[in-house]
């Protein structure tokens, strides 16, 4: 879709997709898109569903008629919970 290369989705783009009456999965309802192209998901989201229903949703969105190809890598924050030892 872009001439240019990757680009990360807009995280209005991001806002819209995740509002339960586009995606009706509750699933979904784990999910807090923080920037653009960063999401925070839960454990429950399943991230092959997550790429093939946003990236159906972008292209019928914003595609142009061009099929847009998502991405998805899973980052560590780092942030862990329990009792420290």
């Amino acid at each position: 879709m872009n001439p240019g290369g990757p680009r990360a989705c807009p995280i209005a783009w991001l806002d819209n997709f995740f509002m339960r009456s586009f995606t009706g999965r509750s699933a979904f309802d784990e999910s807090l898109p923080v920037a653009d192209g960063l999401i925070e998901v839960g454990f429950g989201v399943e991230l092959e569903d997550l790429r093939v229903d946003l990236e159906d949703w972008l292209t019928r969105k914003f595609g142009g008629g061009q099929r847009v190809n998502l991405a998805l890598i899973e980052i560590d924050s780092g942030l862990r919970f329990g009792t420290p030892s």
